[in-house]
């Protein structure tokens, strides 16, 4: 984005005295910018004497002085937003490898509770192995006993 301005060339002649009433309405507060350079008006009361191209020379100076600033202002600020981007990047880059230390530690913590998952998971099925086992066993004696019962009976 450009911030500069330019000064119109005079296109059409005036008299010195409609340009200092033109900069005396516009009052010593307007000054363009915060300049250190005097105003048009100040330079005018020095020298009365001065004509419209050295005024016009002085503003347009004072036009560059300020687009000079601009310009250093701008070289500043896209120094600064560097400055910042690599910040940024180098706290999320440390971010990003401390939250991989807490993925690496959490994924040894879930592996070992996941080991014993899985024994008490192998206990499990042996004794349900050892449970169906017993049950077979007492289903057969059943069976004996209910044999045995009948024969005895008759």
């Amino acid at each position: 984005m450009d911030h500069t301005f330019s000064f119109p060339s005079q296109s059409t002649a005036k008299t010195g005295q409609e340009d200092a009433q033109m900069i005396e309405e516009k009052g010593p507060d307007s000054s363009m910018g915060k300049s250190s350079a005097p105003s048009v008006t100040e330079v005018q009361e020095r020298h009365p004497s001065l004509s419209i191209d050295d005024i016009s020379r002085q503003v347009q100076e004072l036009v560059e002085k300020i687009n000079d600033s601009r310009t250093s202002d701008q070289k500043v600020m896209d120094s600064y937003q560097r400055e910042l981007v690599e910040k940024m990047t180098g706290a999320c880059q440390q971010m990003k490898e401390k939250m991989f230390m807490v993925y690496e530690e959490n994924s040894i913590e879930m592996q070992v509770k996941l080991q014993e998952l899985s024994q008490v998971l192998g206990s499990c099925t042996k004794l349900s192995d050892e449970l169906l086992e017993a049950r077979r066993a007492l289903a057969g004696l059943r069976e004996a006993l209910a044999i045995s019962e009948t024969s005895e009976a008759q």
